[in-house]
């Protein structure tokens, strides 16, 4: 189990001293008497945060020595030198070396708290900024081969050399957010940090406070969202449910990239490059008042959209497959899909995009019977999904089709059938033609017949 603090003392009653009022405070402490004591507890349980003695008697190694040492093994521990009066000039140099701080022997239980808790804080800050860099060095794919993505990846190229700010606007569950993540992947920000700030997840009287950090009464300030973002990129997630107060705070940023934290007095100074997205119409929003019109146009320097899913269908086989192998990275059991249930999920409207065929495609591995080696068919998917399988559109139209002729009722069934699995291909004629089992050339004559237009393709 990871502890809080490490306590580092050859003097058993400054261990326990310390340990007591930590533990006091809710801090899990451990503690140990020399270095390697210290390094194997260092490595077993990870402490946050470590208080070293700067002289180390009856040990391998002195303070400093195992200053370093520690460092080495895990650079995001906070480590907090303790001295005597004499010694300052040594906690000097130990932070010099990396330590973060230093408490001055004898101390008060009073300072000794504050003193751990900055770094604590700072140790946690630490840590998101690794987790940030680790998934800013994540693959961030866009999938599929559709028209629609390849006009967004030459899009992407294009905006990866250069620092303008991107609005992406498109449906919920799009992928916006992937799309401001492979933009960045692409920069020369690539290894800075991306922090993606939900505009919709904050409360209206703390964003500001989350954003631009706040300082306390003590002085002590704690850095905020976009203070994190130095030197990377800020994505605004649904910009459009940030107050209208903090958006005239945050066209301030844009402009000067400069902001002042809540409850100071100075500005703090940032590079970041800025994104948003929204699901919503920000220039109805504007026309209303409900969205600030400088800001929209200090953010709309390059608009980028984001396509449903209904407008690339034929991208549905390779998001299927991207899902079923990522669902299996995690634990689940790989399934095929027959080509039955591809067809009824590409026939299907995806109101929520591709976030919801993942959810769908998670489902399935759960929830649909049989074995990994047994496919799952149509009768396997959700009644949502299945109510526009083509195979079922018969049944849904049996009542309108007891009155009429078998000729009407032959070409009612062919026209929503057709017009199905071309929306399936994404209008594409060869590829619905071959699937359908049809010569390109007859199925151009159909549908024609059928007043269903010819495709997207001669």
């Amino acid at each position: 189990m990871r502890v809080d603090v490490l306590v580092v003392d050859d003097e058993v009653d400054i261990c326990l001293q310390v340990a007591g009022i930590l533990e006091d405070e809710g801090y899990t402490v451990a503690s140990a008497e020399n270095a390697d004591a210290a390094l194997e507890i260092v490595r077993s349980k990870r402490p946050k945060v470590v208080i070293l003695d700067v002289w180390l008697e009856r040990s391998r190694l002195d303070g400093l020595e195992l200053l370093n040492e520690i460092r080495r093994e895990d650079p995001e521990i906070v480590i907090l030198m303790m001295s005597g009066h004499a010694d300052i000039e040594i906690a000097v140099r130990a932070i010099r070396e990396g330590a973060y701080n230093f408490i001055e022997k004898p101390f008060a239980a009073d300072r000794l708290v504050i003193s751990v808790s900055r770094a604590h804080e700072a140790a946690e800050l630490r840590q998101q900024i690794s987790e940030l860099k680790a998934a800013n060095r994540r693959e961030w794919p866009l999938i599929g081969a559709s028209a629609a993505m390849s006009s967004l990846r030459a899009q992407i190229e294009k905006l990866s050399r250069v620092n303008s700010r991107i609005l992406i606007q498109g449906p919920s569950g799009s992928g916006k957010e992937v799309i401001a993540r492979s933009v960045h992947a692409a920069s020369d920000r690539a290894d800075a940090p991306f922090v993606a700030i939900n505009c919709a997840g904050i409360r209206p009287d703390n964003m500001e406070a989350m954003l631009f950090g706040e300082q306390s009464a003590d002085g002590t300030l704690i850095q905020g969202m976009l203070g994190n973002a130095d030197g990377g990129v800020v994505l605004l997630d649904e910009i459009a449910d940030m107050p209208l107060e903090t958006q005239a705070k945050m066209l301030r940023v844009i402009q000067e990239q400069s902001f002042t934290p809540v409850g100071a007095s100075h500005p703090v100074s940032v590079d970041i490059r800025v994104m948003a997205c929204s699901a919503r119409d920000l220039q109805k929003m504007v026309r209303e008042g409900f969205f600030r019109e400088d800001l929209y146009f200090r953010l709309n320097v390059v608009p980028v959209s984001a396509p449903a899913l209904s407008e690339r269908v034929e991208d549905i086989p390779a998001l299927v497959e991207y899902f079923v192998n990522s669902a299996v990275s995690s634990g689940q059991v790989k399934r095929r899909l027959s080509s039955g249930a591809l067809s009824a999920l590409q026939a299907h409207s995806w109101p929520g995009n591709v976030r919801q065929l993942r959810n769908v495609i998670e489902w399935l591995l759960i929830m649909a019977p049989g074995g990994p080696d047994d496919e799952i068919g149509v009768d396997a998917l959700p009644p949502d999904i299945l109510g526009q399988d083509p195979n079922a559109l018969l049944d849904e139209r049996r009542e309108e089709l007891m009155d009429i002729s078998l000729k009407d009722a032959r070409e009612a069934f062919e026209r929503s059938y057709l017009a199905a699995q071309m929306k399936r291909f994404g209008g594409n004629v060869s590829k619905t033609a071959k699937a359908v089992g049809m010569e390109r050339s007859a199925l151009h004559r159909k549908l024609r017949s059928l007043s269903l237009g010819e495709g997207n393709e001669p």
